[in-house]
């Protein structure tokens, strides 16, 4: 197939236009040219340096190149100290094919790669120990996904001459190609980092760490650093120099061949590194790192074939017809795009030949259930052509049937049996639904309703297709319940009892017939009724249920209800006309009947009593409403109540003599008693010849012994006197006397 990669433009090298810290990998090799014939102990070598970088949009310049951020230095290393520093010549730079050297895989025109080569020679004495011939540099690019702070993190290129590679003359290995800039997601990699080597040693490849090398605050060191140098760091446990690419199966290199193979699973930018170490005769004389940054995308087929089949089974275009005794099946090509595809090719295969379509859609009779296949192809005979394998499943009608048993009369289960036919087909689903919001899988079901009623039972069957069959039919669960409840179990009360009456029983609804005889002559049809008894007694109560079935149990709950008599009340006390204000305490007596066993008294809100016999005192007189109310056991109860009259009395009594000398002891002549409730007072008295010479009408004011108290003292003597007053009930009262006068 043909494939067209899909890119997110925030992530890969290409995208950050306003960003220049780019660089994308590079090497260093070397090449010895011989003795230097002007340098007696010295070899000649040509260095060759290549570094790659993003060129899309501005990315990083190659130093030594117009507008670089600074010269390119290579500093050399005797061990670790610097042996000599050059300033390198501005490199040649070519344009890196992006093509992933797939023919059905197109790059995006907005991909850039370039590659600058710099060469430079050294004229270097043979000694014993290593040269390190050094590039550093930053930046990589920011939105790496294996590394830590990787905007941040600089490169180094670097190649060591070993004291054997110098004695020897040694040439290093050169690798022959570099890998392309843009890999697929879920598409297998095979990638040759074959080096070539001039004398034929053995050469073994391996995956190994990138360097880091520059930052942002150092982008070019001048000089280099000497090594050994820093790797860089992986965003471990899940990336690290053996496993730098999000892989399965993982990246791998064949350590003799160079062949780099995995399938990558996870789109983003990863930084990888490839060693290739040359040995002779066993011993080591030179390792080239190669440093690069492979970018995985997602990718797209250039086409793809498809149709309306189902594709969700996982399996790669696989597409499934699966129909339920449908024999005549319409295949659509959803093949795509349309503008690159010239020829579609068919082969279907029935039973008995082999059908073939050069059209783009296709109708095919099957003519009887059963599994087929086919394919159809894209382009047939092109290299980037597609297919799409066909698999066809008619699944055979099932025919749905059960049964069910169950008592009538009993609230017991139902049994359910299933009578279906299904040899030719494969089940993989029973389901039931009972009708009443339960549901279960299962092939031979036991069903317990709770209430009665007609339920509409439901089977269902699916097939491994997905084809589905339903038989239905009606249940009428109108048992009868197992035994009567009802509430109150049992009820003592005083009349008129009202008492409610609920029905308990299950299972049982409205739709049963419900009798109920009270025990007083009252029925009722009611569920769960209401009845009033009247009168005292003990009544049996008859329940009896009928399903609309005809199922029928009746109870009889006998000596149910008690209606207990209630008390009278009733009290009697003294003659009442014997209670006055200057006799108010009185003996209540209880003579209620039907054994009451609480009283109450209410003494006209002056108190209360909750003895049988109780003594009150009245503050007052006047009319006394005493109130009783008895209670039984049961708590039925009584009450009654009656008038008391407490009567009013005063006492006024008259002094035959007083002596108004000014000593303050019998000073005036007034009456004395208890004159509360005293109305219409007046007091008269005379002399002997008949004229009135003292009159008061208040019982406060008597005579001081003066004309009308205030005139000239009269003579000692004998004055007749009269008093008359209203008492507090109005009855009118007179007495007479005389007042004695003693000085």
């Amino acid at each position: 197939m043909r494939l067209i990669l899909l890119f997110l433009m925030g992530i890969f090298m290409f995208s950050k236009t306003a960003e220049a810290a780019h660089i994308i990998g590079g090497e260093l090799t070397y090449e010895c040219l011989g003795a230097d014939p002007n340098q007696s102990g010295n070899n000649i070598y040509l260095f060759t340096m290549r570094v790659y970088r993003d060129c899309q949009g501005g990315g990083a310049q190659f130093d030594s190149a117009p507008g670089s951020f600074t010269d390119a230095t290579v500093t050399v290393f005797n061990g670790i100290s610097i042996f000599q520093t050059l300033e390198l010549a501005a490199p040649v730079v070519t344009d890196i094919d992006p093509n992933t050297g797939n023919p059905c895989v197109e790059v995006p025109p907005n991909v850039c790669v370039e590659e600058g080569v710099y060469t430079f020679q050294l004229s270097l004495p043979i000694i014993n120990q290593s040269y390190t011939i050094t590039y550093q540099r930053c930046c990589r690019n920011n939105s790496i996904s294996n590394i830590f702070n990787s905007g941040d993190s600089g490169a180094t290129y670097f190649i060591e001459l070993t004291p054997f590679a110098q004695t020897t003359c040694n040439n290093s290995p050169v690798f022959s190609s570099f890998p392309p800039p843009v890999i697929c997601v879920n598409e297998p990699l095979s990638f040759n980092h074959m080096a070539t080597d001039a004398e034929g040693d053995l050469l073994v490849y391996s995956l190994c760490s990138p360097l880091l090398g520059g930052s942002l605050g150092n982008v070019a060191p001048d000089p280099d650093e000497p090594p050994p140098y820093n790797p860089v760091n992986f965003q471990s446990p899940t990336f690290t120099a053996l496993n730098p690419v999000a892989a399965n199966p993982p990246l791998a290199i064949d350590q003799f061949t160079g062949m780099l193979t995995g399938t990558p699973n996870l789109q983003g930018q990863y930084v990888v590194g490839i060693c290739v170490s040359e040995y002779r005769n066993g011993q080591l004389l030179s390792t080239v790192q190669r440093d690069f940054q492979f970018n995985v995308a997602f990718c797209q087929p250039s086409v793809t074939a498809g149709t309306n089949g189902d594709n969700s089974a996982g399996l790669d275009n696989v597409f499934f017809f699966k129909t339920c005794n449908e024999t005549v099946i319409e295949m659509v090509n959803t093949s795509f795009p349309l503008n690159n595809i010239i020829d579609y090719y068919w082969e279907i295969y029935r039973k008995n030949d082999t059908l073939t379509f050069n059209t783009k859609d296709i109708t095919v009779d099957f003519e009887q259930p059963g599994e087929y296949n086919g394919f159809m192809v894209l382009n047939p005979g092109s290299q980037c052509s597609d297919t799409a394998d066909i698999e066809v499943i008619i699944a055979p009608p099932i025919a749905v049937d059960f049964e069910f048993d169950y008592d009538t009369c009993v609230a017991g289960p139902v049994v359910f049996q299933d009578l279906t036919d299904t040899i030719n087909n494969v089940v993989v689903n029973r389901f039931w639904d009972f009708g009443d919001g339960k549901q279960i899988i299962d092939s031979i079901p036991t069903h317990q309703y709770q209430n009665p009623g007609t339920y509409n039972v439901q089977y269902i069957i699916s097939d491994s297709i997905g084809c589905t069959y339903k038989a239905v039919d009606a249940v009428d669960w109108f048992p009868a319940p197992p035994i009567i409840v009802i509430d109150p179990s049992t009820y003592v009360g005083c009349p008129p009892l009202e008492i409610y009456l609920e029905n308990l029983s299950e299972p049982v609804d409205d739709s049963y017939d419900i009798f109920w005889n009270f025990g007083d002559g009252d029925t009722s049809v009611l569920f769960s009724p209401s009845h009033i008894y009247e009168n005292p007694g003990v009544y049996t109560l008859d329940l009896s249920i009928t399903s609309p079935i005809g199922c029928r149990i009746d109870t009889t709950y006998k000596n149910w209800i008690t209606v207990s008599r209630p008390p009278i009340a009733d009290f009697k006390f003294v003659d009442s006309s014997n209670i006055t204000n200057f006799d108010n305490t009185v003996r209540f007596y209880d003579q209620s009947q039907f054994n009451p066993e609480f009283w109450y008294w209410d003494f006209n809100g002056y108190d209360q009593s909750l003895d049988q016999n109780p003594v009150f005192s009245f503050p007052d007189t006047g009319l006394q409403v005493i109130s009783l109310v008895v209670r039984n056991r049961e708590q039925c109860r009584d009450s009654v109540s009656k008038v008391l009259d407490v009567v009013p009395q005063i006492t006024f009594y008259l002094p035959n003599a007083f002596s108004p000398n000014g000593d303050g002891n019998n000073d005036e002549f007034k009456g004395v008693g208890y004159l509360v409730g005293m109305r219409q007072y007046k007091m008269e008295i005379w002399d002997r010849w008949g004229s009135l010479i003292f009159e008061s009408d208040s019982p406060e004011v008597g005579w001081n012994g003066r004309h009308n108290n205030n005139g000239k003292l009269l003579q000692n003597g004998t004055y007749p006197c009269r008093v008359t007053y209203t008492g507090p009930r109005g009855t009118p009262h007179e007495i007479r006397g005389y007042a004695t006068l003693i000085r």
